[in-house]
């Protein structure tokens, strides 16, 4: 069995900037279309295609309403998954800051906590706004040109995230160096 591609089970071309409640009105649709009780009296066949497309539905529907789950599921569709924390694939430049940024993290005291905090929000802010306009761009021109700055910018923001769950841990359990 081929893996499910998700934009074609909303029927929609494959895109980065989706109108979340274009998509949010055709998953209800689809769920009504799909719901395995419309199948509880058709024959075994049936009612499993219906249990596979109610569980393809929902598979699709929660990767793409997120806009990075869905960068990274189109990233990986088009052979250009995005870069593990130990990853042979990410730039050494994103090590260097992401490592020098886990150094200060390691040294910082409950004061610069929420300074770090601020910090990598911000980076966050920014990131997520380029991210905006790359999504843009590849889908009035799609290319692997734009889908390589979208995988670098995804690459820094998923160590830029974990360094913000790392602060939100450490003030949980207050322990600042």
């Amino acid at each position: 069995m081929s893996p499910v591609d998700y934009f074609e089970v909303f029927g929609i071309r494959p895109s980065l900037a989706i109108d979340l409640s274009a998509l949010q009105k055709r998953f209800y649709e689809l769920s009504r279309q799909w719901h395995p009780d419309r199948f509880a009296a058709r024959s075994p066949e049936e009612r499993q295609q219906a249990l596979d497309n109610t569980a393809a539905l929902n598979d699709a529907f929660r990767v793409l309403r997120d806009p990075v789950s869905r960068a990274e599921y189109l990233l990986a569709h088009n052979g250009l998954a995005i870069a593990g924390q130990g990853g042979k694939d990410v730039p050494p430049d994103l090590l260097e800051e992401a490592l020098e940024l886990n150094m200060a993290l390691e040294e910082a005291d409950s004061s610069d906590l929420g300074r770090f905090q601020k910090q990598y929000g911000e980076m966050l802010e920014t990131i997520d706004r380029d991210l905006g306009a790359l999504f843009a761009d590849y889908d009035a021109t799609p290319g692997e040109a734009i889908l390589l700055n979208v995988r670098q910018l995804l690459n820094r923001r998923k160590y830029i995230s974990n360094l913000t769950a790392k602060i939100g841990k450490a003030f949980e359990a207050g322990l600042a160096h």
